[in-house]
Protein backbone atom coordinates (compact mmCIF):
# COMPACT_ATOMS: atom_id res chain seq x y z
CA UNK A 1 0.00 0.00 0.00
CA UNK A 2 0.91 3.53 -0.30
CA UNK A 3 3.28 5.40 2.24
CA UNK A 4 0.89 7.64 4.38
CA UNK A 5 1.09 9.73 7.51
CA UNK A 6 -1.05 7.73 10.08
CA UNK A 7 -2.55 9.39 13.66
CA UNK A 8 -0.29 7.49 16.61
CA UNK A 9 -1.37 10.04 19.57
CA UNK A 10 -3.18 12.50 20.21
CA UNK A 11 -2.90 15.74 23.13
CA UNK A 12 -3.98 19.01 24.07
CA UNK A 13 -3.94 21.41 27.23
CA UNK A 14 -6.34 24.51 28.48
CA UNK A 15 -5.67 27.19 30.29
CA UNK A 16 -6.70 27.09 33.79
CA UNK A 17 -8.93 29.95 33.98
CA UNK A 18 -12.60 29.84 32.27
CA UNK A 19 -14.06 33.17 31.45
CA UNK A 20 -18.26 32.28 30.77
CA UNK A 21 -20.64 34.38 28.96
CA UNK A 22 -21.66 35.88 32.55
CA UNK A 23 -18.49 37.44 33.16
CA UNK A 24 -18.16 39.03 29.53
CA UNK A 25 -21.35 40.65 30.43
CA UNK A 26 -19.55 42.85 33.65
CA UNK A 27 -17.12 43.85 31.29
CA UNK A 28 -19.18 44.73 27.96
CA UNK A 29 -22.58 45.65 27.01
CA UNK A 30 -23.75 42.06 25.99
CA UNK A 31 -25.47 38.90 27.14
CA UNK A 32 -25.44 35.52 27.34
CA UNK A 33 -28.61 35.01 25.19
CA UNK A 34 -26.63 37.04 22.73
CA UNK A 35 -23.83 35.50 22.23
CA UNK A 36 -25.17 32.37 22.43
CA UNK A 37 -27.89 33.33 20.02
CA UNK A 38 -25.00 34.57 17.68
CA UNK A 39 -22.34 32.61 18.16
CA UNK A 40 -23.05 29.48 19.95
CA UNK A 41 -20.57 29.92 22.44
CA UNK A 42 -21.13 29.84 26.19
CA UNK A 43 -17.80 29.91 28.06
CA UNK A 44 -14.08 29.95 26.99
CA UNK A 45 -10.67 29.19 28.40
CA UNK A 46 -8.27 32.61 28.71
CA UNK A 47 -4.50 32.17 29.57
CA UNK A 48 -3.42 33.58 33.24
CA UNK A 49 -0.23 34.26 34.30
CA UNK A 50 2.74 31.83 33.24
CA UNK A 51 0.46 30.82 30.23
CA UNK A 52 1.89 30.68 26.82
CA UNK A 53 1.51 29.38 23.44
CA UNK A 54 4.40 27.14 23.76
CA UNK A 55 3.77 26.28 27.57
CA UNK A 56 0.27 24.76 26.34
CA UNK A 57 2.24 23.14 23.19
CA UNK A 58 4.68 21.49 25.98
CA UNK A 59 1.61 20.34 27.32
CA UNK A 60 -0.15 19.13 24.79
CA UNK A 61 3.14 17.51 23.16
CA UNK A 62 3.69 15.13 26.19
CA UNK A 63 0.33 13.97 25.91
CA UNK A 64 0.17 13.14 22.59
CA UNK A 65 3.75 11.66 22.68
CA UNK A 66 2.56 8.86 25.69
CA UNK A 67 -0.96 8.69 23.72
CA UNK A 68 1.34 7.53 20.81
CA UNK A 69 3.56 5.36 23.35
CA UNK A 70 6.33 7.22 21.49
CA UNK A 71 9.44 8.53 23.45
CA UNK A 72 10.41 12.19 21.81
CA UNK A 73 13.61 11.19 21.25
CA UNK A 74 12.44 9.27 18.40
CA UNK A 75 10.56 12.53 16.73
CA UNK A 76 12.11 13.97 14.10
CA UNK A 77 10.21 16.85 12.52
CA UNK A 78 8.24 19.31 14.72
CA UNK A 79 5.54 21.88 13.00
CA UNK A 80 3.59 24.02 15.36
CA UNK A 81 0.75 26.11 13.55
CA UNK A 82 0.03 29.27 15.66
CA UNK A 83 -0.53 33.02 14.89
CA UNK A 84 0.75 34.23 18.22
CA UNK A 85 3.85 32.71 19.44
CA UNK A 86 6.00 33.62 22.15
CA UNK A 87 8.38 35.69 20.35
CA UNK A 88 8.70 36.86 16.63
CA UNK A 89 11.84 34.61 17.04
CA UNK A 90 12.71 31.79 17.91
CA UNK A 91 9.96 29.42 16.47
CA UNK A 92 7.60 28.08 19.23
CA UNK A 93 8.53 24.48 17.73
CA UNK A 94 12.10 25.37 18.99
CA UNK A 95 10.92 25.54 22.11
CA UNK A 96 8.96 22.59 22.36
CA UNK A 97 11.82 20.81 20.77
CA UNK A 98 13.82 21.79 24.08
CA UNK A 99 11.16 20.81 26.27
CA UNK A 100 10.40 17.22 25.23
CA UNK A 101 13.80 16.84 24.91
CA UNK A 102 13.92 15.92 20.68
CA UNK A 103 17.54 16.53 19.68
CA UNK A 104 17.01 14.66 16.21
CA UNK A 105 13.95 17.30 15.14
CA UNK A 106 13.62 19.56 12.47
CA UNK A 107 11.44 22.74 13.86
CA UNK A 108 9.42 25.38 12.10
CA UNK A 109 6.32 27.25 12.87
CA UNK A 110 3.75 27.55 10.25
CA UNK A 111 1.23 30.68 9.95
CA UNK A 112 -2.28 30.20 8.63
CA UNK A 113 -4.53 31.33 11.04
CA UNK A 114 -7.59 28.97 11.61
CA UNK A 115 -6.69 26.88 8.92
CA UNK A 116 -3.09 27.03 10.55
CA UNK A 117 -3.55 22.96 11.58
CA UNK A 118 -4.76 21.55 8.43
CA UNK A 119 -1.82 23.34 6.79
CA UNK A 120 0.79 22.25 8.80
CA UNK A 121 -0.70 18.57 8.71
CA UNK A 122 0.09 18.45 4.57
CA UNK A 123 3.03 19.53 5.11
CA UNK A 124 3.96 16.92 7.53
CA UNK A 125 2.22 14.22 5.84
CA UNK A 126 3.77 15.05 2.64
CA UNK A 127 7.57 14.93 4.20
CA UNK A 128 6.47 11.47 5.60
CA UNK A 129 5.08 10.19 2.63
CA UNK A 130 8.24 11.43 0.62
CA UNK A 131 10.34 9.27 3.24
CA UNK A 132 12.32 12.31 4.50
CA UNK A 133 10.78 11.67 8.03
CA UNK A 134 9.46 9.05 9.87
CA UNK A 135 7.76 10.33 13.09
CA UNK A 136 6.31 14.03 13.32
CA UNK A 137 4.35 16.21 16.13
CA UNK A 138 2.16 18.49 14.77
CA UNK A 139 0.50 21.28 16.79
CA UNK A 140 -1.82 23.97 16.87
CA UNK A 141 -1.88 26.37 19.04
CA UNK A 142 -3.22 29.89 19.60
CA UNK A 143 -3.25 32.12 22.36
CA UNK A 144 -5.36 35.30 20.71
CA UNK A 145 -6.48 36.40 24.19
CA UNK A 146 -3.52 38.71 24.65
CA UNK A 147 -4.49 40.70 21.45
CA UNK A 148 -8.34 41.93 22.45
CA UNK A 149 -10.12 44.69 22.98
CA UNK A 150 -12.36 43.55 25.83
CA UNK A 151 -14.76 46.71 25.31
CA UNK A 152 -15.06 45.41 21.65
CA UNK A 153 -18.08 43.29 21.87
CA UNK A 154 -17.87 42.01 17.96
CA UNK A 155 -14.47 40.50 18.78
CA UNK A 156 -13.83 39.62 22.94
CA UNK A 157 -16.72 37.24 22.51
CA UNK A 158 -15.60 34.79 20.32
CA UNK A 159 -11.96 34.03 21.27
CA UNK A 160 -10.56 31.68 23.40
CA UNK A 161 -6.83 29.92 24.42
CA UNK A 162 -5.98 26.31 23.91
CA UNK A 163 -3.17 23.96 22.07
CA UNK A 164 -3.40 20.51 20.86
CA UNK A 165 -1.50 18.41 18.25
CA UNK A 166 -1.06 14.83 16.73
CA UNK A 167 1.66 12.49 16.51
CA UNK A 168 2.36 11.16 12.56
CA UNK A 169 4.44 8.03 11.98
CA UNK A 170 4.66 6.16 8.39
CA UNK A 171 2.13 4.04 7.70
CA UNK A 172 1.21 1.41 4.64
CA UNK A 173 -1.42 0.00 6.38
CA UNK A 174 -4.52 2.06 4.51
CA UNK A 175 -4.52 4.89 7.43
CA UNK A 176 -3.71 8.23 7.53
CA UNK A 177 -3.80 11.77 5.87
CA UNK A 178 -5.35 10.67 2.73
CA UNK A 179 -5.81 14.10 0.56
CA UNK A 180 -5.31 17.68 1.34
CA UNK A 181 -6.50 20.78 -0.83
CA UNK A 182 -5.18 23.92 0.27
CA UNK A 183 -6.46 27.96 -0.97
CA UNK A 184 -5.66 31.65 -0.36
CA UNK A 185 -7.17 34.77 -1.40
CA UNK A 186 -4.63 37.60 -0.19
CA UNK A 187 -7.03 39.92 -1.73
CA UNK A 188 -9.09 39.42 1.36
CA UNK A 189 -6.35 40.32 3.95
CA UNK A 190 -8.20 43.27 5.40
CA UNK A 191 -10.90 41.03 6.23
CA UNK A 192 -9.20 39.53 9.35
CA UNK A 193 -5.68 41.06 10.82
CA UNK A 194 -4.48 41.47 13.94
CA UNK A 195 -2.46 45.11 14.44
CA UNK A 196 1.06 45.33 15.61
CA UNK A 197 0.92 46.66 19.45
CA UNK A 198 2.04 50.04 18.39
CA UNK A 199 -0.36 50.56 16.00
CA UNK A 200 -3.68 49.08 17.51
CA UNK A 201 -6.31 51.38 17.83
CA UNK A 202 -10.01 50.39 19.13
CA UNK A 203 -8.97 46.45 18.88
CA UNK A 204 -6.20 44.82 18.21
CA UNK A 205 -7.95 42.07 16.37
CA UNK A 206 -9.64 43.42 13.44
CA UNK A 207 -12.67 41.82 11.63
CA UNK A 208 -15.19 42.53 9.31
CA UNK A 209 -17.84 40.22 10.50
CA UNK A 210 -20.57 40.21 7.73
CA UNK A 211 -17.92 39.82 5.14
CA UNK A 212 -15.91 36.81 6.98
CA UNK A 213 -19.34 35.04 7.65
CA UNK A 214 -19.97 34.86 3.95
CA UNK A 215 -16.61 33.97 2.60
CA UNK A 216 -16.47 30.76 5.13
CA UNK A 217 -19.36 29.31 4.82
CA UNK A 218 -18.09 29.92 0.73
CA UNK A 219 -15.16 28.54 1.51
CA UNK A 220 -15.82 25.78 4.10
CA UNK A 221 -18.37 24.10 1.06
CA UNK A 222 -15.61 24.45 -1.70
CA UNK A 223 -12.58 23.10 0.35
CA UNK A 224 -15.09 19.52 1.59
CA UNK A 225 -16.59 19.68 -2.66
CA UNK A 226 -13.01 19.76 -3.68
CA UNK A 227 -11.60 17.38 -1.31
CA UNK A 228 -14.38 14.49 -1.58
CA UNK A 229 -14.47 15.02 -5.65
CA UNK A 230 -10.34 14.55 -5.75
CA UNK A 231 -10.66 11.70 -3.54
CA UNK A 232 -13.88 9.93 -4.97
CA UNK A 233 -15.76 10.29 -2.58
CA UNK A 234 -19.31 11.63 -1.14
CA UNK A 235 -20.31 13.05 1.59
CA UNK A 236 -22.25 10.34 2.65
CA UNK A 237 -18.92 8.32 2.86
CA UNK A 238 -17.63 10.62 5.30
CA UNK A 239 -18.01 8.76 9.19
CA UNK A 240 -17.18 12.07 10.96
CA UNK A 241 -17.13 15.91 10.14
CA UNK A 242 -14.41 18.21 12.13
CA UNK A 243 -15.13 22.05 10.90
CA UNK A 244 -12.86 24.62 12.40
CA UNK A 245 -14.82 25.48 15.91
CA UNK A 246 -15.40 29.26 14.68
CA UNK A 247 -19.23 29.83 14.97
CA UNK A 248 -22.61 27.28 15.06
CA UNK A 249 -23.69 29.31 12.43
CA UNK A 250 -21.30 28.93 10.70
CA UNK A 251 -20.27 25.56 10.84
CA UNK A 252 -24.61 24.59 10.53
CA UNK A 253 -24.60 26.36 7.20
CA UNK A 254 -21.89 24.21 6.11
CA UNK A 255 -22.64 21.29 7.00
CA UNK A 256 -26.18 21.62 5.24
CA UNK A 257 -24.82 23.27 2.34
CA UNK A 258 -22.81 19.38 2.21
CA UNK A 259 -26.06 17.56 3.11
CA UNK A 260 -24.46 15.87 5.89
CA UNK A 261 -26.23 14.05 8.80
CA UNK A 262 -26.37 16.19 11.74
CA UNK A 263 -25.18 13.77 14.04
CA UNK A 264 -22.05 13.11 12.01
CA UNK A 265 -21.14 16.69 12.81
CA UNK A 266 -18.16 17.44 16.08
CA UNK A 267 -18.80 20.69 18.20
CA UNK A 268 -17.31 22.22 21.10
CA UNK A 269 -17.64 25.67 20.12
CA UNK A 270 -19.71 26.03 23.36
CA UNK A 271 -17.08 25.00 25.89
CA UNK A 272 -14.39 26.90 23.97
CA UNK A 273 -15.14 29.36 21.38
CA UNK A 274 -12.71 30.39 18.70
CA UNK A 275 -9.31 28.83 19.58
CA UNK A 276 -7.70 29.54 15.89
CA UNK A 277 -4.87 27.12 15.29
CA UNK A 278 -6.07 25.08 18.23
CA UNK A 279 -9.69 24.77 17.18
CA UNK A 280 -9.60 21.40 14.72
CA UNK A 281 -6.92 19.55 16.87
CA UNK A 282 -8.30 19.88 19.85
CA UNK A 283 -11.67 18.93 18.12
CA UNK A 284 -10.36 15.55 17.00
CA UNK A 285 -8.58 15.16 20.40
CA UNK A 286 -12.22 15.36 22.21
CA UNK A 287 -14.03 13.13 19.50
CA UNK A 288 -11.17 10.53 20.11
CA UNK A 289 -11.34 10.76 23.82
CA UNK A 290 -14.89 10.84 24.12
CA UNK A 291 -15.74 7.49 21.34
CA UNK A 292 -16.64 9.39 18.25
CA UNK A 293 -13.67 8.92 16.37
CA UNK A 294 -12.24 5.56 16.65
CA UNK A 295 -9.91 3.78 14.21
CA UNK A 296 -11.12 3.31 10.39
CA UNK A 297 -13.16 5.55 10.20
CA UNK A 298 -13.00 8.51 8.13
CA UNK A 299 -12.73 12.28 9.07
CA UNK A 300 -12.96 15.27 7.25
CA UNK A 301 -11.57 18.59 8.41
CA UNK A 302 -12.41 21.93 7.38
CA UNK A 303 -11.06 25.44 8.23
CA UNK A 304 -10.60 29.30 7.25
CA UNK A 305 -9.41 31.86 8.87
CA UNK A 306 -7.15 35.17 8.16
CA UNK A 307 -4.93 35.78 4.93
CA UNK A 308 -7.51 34.21 3.51
CA UNK A 309 -6.76 31.15 3.76
CA UNK A 310 -8.69 27.71 3.90
CA UNK A 311 -8.38 23.97 3.18
CA UNK A 312 -9.49 20.44 3.89
CA UNK A 313 -8.44 17.16 4.14
CA UNK A 314 -9.51 13.57 4.57
CA UNK A 315 -7.93 11.18 7.02
CA UNK A 316 -8.67 7.38 7.57
CA UNK A 317 -8.07 7.16 11.61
Amino acid sequence: MKLRASVRGVGHALPVRVMTNGELETLVETSDAWIRQRTGIAERRICGEGETTSSLCNAAAFEALADAGIAAADVDLILVATVTPDYPSPATACLVQRAIGAPRAACFDISAACAGFIYALDVASSMIEAGRFKTALVLGADTLSRYLDWGDRNTCVLFGDAAAGVVLQADESGRGVLHTVLFSDGMGADLIRVEPESQAAASRIEMVGAEVYRFAVGAMGEACDRVLKEIGLESSDIDLFVPHQANLRIIESAAKRLKLDPEKVFLNVDRYGNTSGGSIPLALYEAVKSGRLVPGMRVMTVGFGAGLVWGANVIRW
